[in-house]
């Protein structure tokens, strides 16, 4: 733990939270604003998302990342997600994108509330994540040049929601043990945002492909 007391220390907590609710809302602009860019625009807005993100990984190392900066990137990051949820949507419907987002929610509060647990020990987990993400990204990679089936479509997507789910009980759990200074309160809650809003693409995926697999 820093050396802060058990009051400053979920001062700090509850400062990481109210900013991941901050950065869904920045999302949430970002994706309505999104409906009005022309699709030419989305590939330079995903670059550019991508150059924020690797920027975003640089500064943490230095601690340097901001509010600013933490916000500037969910708006743009909510900006790429708009063709993702009209796809979605025209295919699954919006009341099963509502629904895949309260189960993401869901999902977030229940594993929160478990990490949160002083006595539970989830650094372990660590090794086995990194080398998941390896796994995940590589068969991203694949599947541009070879289609799954659907069992291995089912198979990438259940990995990227048991990896996600792992991720949030792995970076919760090590706020709590841990702590945070309030200089890192804006990168530990760019890493939660990033946790929640993956574990909403997966879980959209999987609704996706229910829905497929229904229609055969």
């Amino acid at each position: 733990m820093y050396g802060y007391s058990d009051i400053e220390g979920r001062s700090l907590k509850s400062r990481v939270f109210l900013g991941l609710f901050a950065t869904l809302l920045s999302a949430g602009v970002g994706t309505y604003i999104g409906q009005f860019i022309p699709p030419a625009f989305y590939m330079p807005l995903v670059i550019g998302e991508l150059v924020l993100f690797f920027a975003a990984t640089f500064l943490r190392r230095r601690k340097a990342v901001g509010w600013a900066f933490v916000l500037g990137f969910t708006l743009v990051s909510g900006m790429t997600l708009t063709p993702i949820l009209t796809a979605y949507t025209q295919m699954i419907g919006v009341r099963l994108v509502q629904e895949a987002f309260l189960v993401t929610a869901g999902t977030f509060a229940i594993t929160s509330f478990v990490a949160s647990r002083k006595s539970v020990d989830f650094s372990w987990l660590g090794q086995f994540l990194f080398a998941g993400i390896i796994v995940l990204v590589g068969m991203g990679l694949l599947s541009l040049f070879i289609p799954f089936s659907t069992g291995i479509s089912f198979g990438y997507t259940y990995l990227g929601i048991a990896l996600f789910v792992g991720f949030m009980l792995f970076d919760v759990n090590r706020l709590t043990r841990y702590g945070v200074t309030p200089e890192q309160v804006p990168g530990v809650v760019l890493s939660l945002y990033l946790d929640f809003v993956n574990l909403f693409l997966f879980i959209l995926q999987l609704f996706g492909l229910n829905a497929r697999a229904s229609r055969r």
